[in-house]
C-alpha cells in the first residue's frame, strides 16, 4: 500500500519491534513503512524468519542513526538440538547427519561450549546473508553452487545453558541457552561448532533476540500496533548508545553549519558523542580533531527533534 501524498509524514524516531517467526525483517519494514506511511525506514540488524525478538526501526531522519546501533553486542536465548546435523544448521534446512547423543554427558557438554566462549574464530553458516563476490551467500548455496566463507574473529562474552532436555523416545539432547555476543556472531555457527566438537552434529531449533546494547525486547512492540508504537526521539536514541555531550545555543548553530568547536575536545568523554542543545534536541553525532570538536554526523532539523 502506497502512503497518501496528502498523509502528514511522521517525526524522526526509533521504534522497537518484536519480530514474530516466520517473516522477515523487511516483511516489518514494509509493515512499519504501511502503518506510518513512509518509505524512509530501516532496520539494524536482519533476524532470520525462523527467528523471533528485537528489531531496532530508524524513521525518516533517525535512520542515520542505525549506523551506530548494528555494531552493538547482542544477547539471544535459543535451542541447539545435539544429534542432528542440517544444512542450513538451524531447523529450515535439510537433515545432513543423524548421530545418537544419548551418550554425551554434560561434562563434555559444558567443555565445548568452554571451548567456544571468549574471542573465537567463527566461520559462518552458508546459508547467511554475507555478499561473496556481490552476491549472498544463501543464494549461492541454494543455487547448488560452493560457497567457502572465511572464518571471522567473534567475542561470547556468554554461553550458559539454562535447561537440558533428553526425549526418551529420541537420541537427541536439547539445550536451551543464552548468548552474549559481539555484532557477527552467528549462534547457529555456534550450535553446529558445538554439536562438530562432540561428534554428534548440532544445529539451532529455535532463536529469539532479546537485547542490541541497552534496547530490550521486553519494551518492544508487536509488529501489529506498530501504528501506535511508543516512538523513541532521535537525542534518546542517540544517547542510549553513545555518550551524551551537551552543547550550547550558539554550539549547535556552530555545529549544524560545519563548524569546529574550538578547544571543547577535552569535554568529550567518548568518541564518538551525540551532541544535544539545550532544549534536548540532537544536533549530530561528533568527534575528536585534536583539541576541536567536530560534526562527524548532522541531524537535519526535522529529523533531530
Amino acid at each position: 500500500m502506497t502512503p497518501r501524498r496528502d498523509a502528514p509524514k511522521p517525526e524522526a524516531c526509533v521504534l522497537l519491534v518484536d519480530k514474530p517467526q516466520g517473516i522477515t525483517s523487511h516483511d516489518v519494514v514494509a509493515r512499519a513503512r504501511r502503518a506510518l506511511g513512509t518509505r524512509k525506514i530501516g532496520h539494524a540488524g536482519t533476524l532470520d524468519p525462523m527467528a523471533t525478538g528485537l528489531l531496532v526501526l530508524g524513521v525518516e531522519g533517525a535512520t542515520r542513526l542505525l549506523t551506530y546501533v548494528v555494531g552493538l553486542d547482542k544477547t539471544y536465548e535459543a535451542t541447539i538440538r545435539l544429534g542432528v546435523a542440517t544444512d542450513t544448521d538451524d531447523a529450515e534446512g535439510e537433515t545432513v547427519a543423524t548421530t545418537d547423543a544419548a551418550g554425551v554427558t554434560r561434562a563434555a557438554v559444558d567443555a565445548g561450549i568452554a571451548a567456544l566462549t571468549g574471542r573465537i574464530s567463527q566461520v559462518p553458516s552458508t546459508f547467511s546473508a554475507i555478499k561473496v563476490d556481490g552476491r549472498r551467500a544463501y543464494d549461492l548455496a541454494r543455487a547448488g553452487e560452493e560457497v567457502q566463507l572465511k572464518a571471522r574473529e567473534v567475542t561470547v562474552s556468554r554461553f550458559d545453558v539454562l535447561a537440558e532436555r533428553r526425549p526418551d523416545d529420541a537420541a537427541v539432547i536439547d539445550l536451551d541457552v543464552v548468548v552474549d555476543c559481539s555484532s557477527g556472531t552467528y549462534i547457529r555457527s555456534l550450535a553446529r561448532d558445538l554439536g562438530a566438537a562432540l561428534g554428534v552434529g548440532g544445529h539451532l531449533t529455535a532463536l529469539r533476540r532479546t537485547r542490541i546494547g541497552s534496547f530490550d525486547v521486553a519494551e518492544a512492540t508487536l509488529v501489529a500496533d506498530i501504528a501506535d508504537a511508543p516512538r523513541m526521539a532521535p537525542a534518546d536514541a542517540a544517547t542510549a548508545v553513545l555518550a551524551r555531550f551537551d552543547v550550547t545555543a550558539d554550539e549547535a548553530r556552530d555545529l549544524r553549519h560545519g563548524k569546529r568547536l574550538t578547544g571543547a575536545g577535552a569535554r568529550l568523554v567518548a568518541v564518538p558523542s551525540a551532541a544535544v542543545d539545550p532544549g534536548g534536541v540532537l544536533v549530530g553525532i561528533v568527534e575528536r580533531r585534536g583539541d576541536d570538536v567536530k560534526s562527524a554526523l548532522n541531524m537535519p532539523g526535522e529529523a533531530a527533534r
